[in-house]
């Protein structure tokens, strides 16, 4: 959820450390059934600080006039690290698929995941939100509330939306393949 909020595996990274190191600090007397709810809301706060910095440190690039990506780009940390992709082939990656896919059904695969990931990326945070705790985190919508620190009914608002906009976003992705 952070890479996708934020862009960056480097930055999303430092986010859940952040959001890890603030529940076991804050939270480690509490009840380990509400740990998961605790560590999101944690975790959504810290994207929300990430977006307000990130928004008042590429103000000040661009008054600068200092080239550099953009918030929701692949942040200032930068994103290959100077690694080729072909230098950085894994072995086991290159070995054959005993599972019988095709190249093309691998093609399809990743284009799919591509599309998900590019549609997930256009949501507005809240929906982000709302969508991967509800759908990838498993939340129910009470727990998701919490997570987010709105009522129920938003959560439901927000989920709602975003899987409205995702089948449109995805919609054409099916229709080309």
């Amino acid at each position: 959820m952070a890479e996708i909020a934020t862009g960056n595996p480097q930055d999303a990274m430092d986010l859940v450390q952040e959001a890890m190191l603030g529940l076991v600090k804050n939270y480690a007397h509490k009840n380990p059934q509400d740990w998961g709810p605790l560590f999101h809301r944690i975790l959504q706060n810290r994207i929300r600080d990430w977006y307000r910095r990130n928004s008042v440190r590429n103000k000040v690039i661009g008054w600068l006039g200092l080239s550099g990506p953009r918030l929701g780009g692949q942040g200032l940390s930068g994103h290959n690290l100077g690694v080729k992709e072909d230098e950085a082939m894994d072995p086991i990656q290159s070995a054959a698929d005993l599972h019988g896919k095709t190249p093309e059904d691998h093609v399809r695969s990743d284009d799919t995941i591509d599309a998900l990931d590019d549609a997930l990326k256009q949501l507005p945070l809240r929906q982000q939100q709302a969508f991967l705790l509800r759908n990838w985190e498993g939340l129910n919508v009470q727990q998701t509330a919490s997570a987010m620190g709105c009522s129920q009914s938003s959560v439901k608002t927000h989920y709602s939306r975003a899987v409205k906009s995702l089948r449109l976003s995805l919609e054409n992705h099916y229709e080309a393949g």
